[in-house]
């Protein structure tokens, strides 16, 4: 369908090929894009701003339409949908490993007026492990917790720290009884740091929609977002450099793609 930018007319497939003249020519996995009418650039890209970015569904289609693209806001919930776990577990298997110092901590979230809690891993550099929405927080939803980041990330950390919930060492006693637990004030302020995007987020959606809405989201946006998160204030300008370059290979790796030289 045609449409305006500007003063300029741009179809679709002019679109495309604007945003392809700027972006790395690439080779993809047929089995993850087969029978979608975009490009693979065009949709892991927009995944990608979504995730990463503060944006809503339809940011997204009107940054489209800035490039000539014309879609809906609709098959961007699609796409993020269908691709957003997927480029988060890719994002997983191909990072190196994470630290051996787990930081966990749970906070609320309010759906449809029941209280829900929000299980959340990280490690002592700030990348997220893992997430669990449930509606408890006792033993039994900590045990749970710990048995899906084991599962996960099949390593047993050296130590882990927690606020003074009980629950934690109840759990830790049981499941990792060998690793060493730390609660004291102000340790685990990493963990409740990271807790700051999520509530942005949630405002922007107008809160979750369900427990299942809340797990699938979040689960993918927080290894996407914390993937592109580094920390800008603790490398020189070189390394964030380098660091960034390794971490959008890593990522053109999660996506199934692979950039060619023009």
């Amino acid at each position: 369908m045609p449409m305006f930018t500007s003063s300029v007319m741009l179809t679709a497939e002019d679109g495309i090929r604007l945003f392809l003249g700027h972006t790395a020519r690439m080779h993809t996995s047929v089995s993850l894009y087969h029978r979608h009418r975009f490009p693979t650039e065009i949709i892991s890209h927009y995944v990608w701003l979504y995730f990463r970015f503060t944006l809503s569904f339809r940011d997204v289609e009107e940054m489209l339409a800035m490039r000539g693209i014309s879609l809906s806001y609709e098959t961007v919930r699609k796409w993020c949908l269908k691709f957003g776990q997927t480029y988060a577990n890719g994002l997983r298997y191909k990072s190196p490993r994470p630290g051996d110092r787990w930081h966990l901590d749970e906070v609320f979230l309010k759906i449809n007026g029941r209280i829900h809690y929000l299980w959340r891993a990280v490690d002592q550099d700030g990348d997220v492990l893992d997430i669990l929405v449930q509606s408890r927080r006792d033993t039994k939803a900590a045990k749970k917790f710990f048995r899906k980041l084991l599962k996960g990330l099949r390593y047993v950390p050296r130590v882990i720290i927690t606020d003074k919930l009980k629950s934690y060492s109840a759990a830790r006693s049981e499941v990792m009884p060998s690793v060493e637990h730390v609660q004291q004030k102000y340790q685990n302020n990493r963990a409740e740091n990271s807790h700051q995007l999520t509530r942005l987020r949630e405002r922007l959606m107008r809160r979750f929609k369900s427990s299942g809405h809340a797990q699938r989201f979040l689960s993918a946006f927080g290894i996407i977002a914390s993937h592109f998160r580094v920390g800008r204030h603790l490398y020189r300008a070189s390394g964030y450099r380098a660091l960034m370059k390794s971490r959008v290979a890593v990522w053109e790796e999660a996506i199934c793609v692979e950039a060619t030289v023009n």
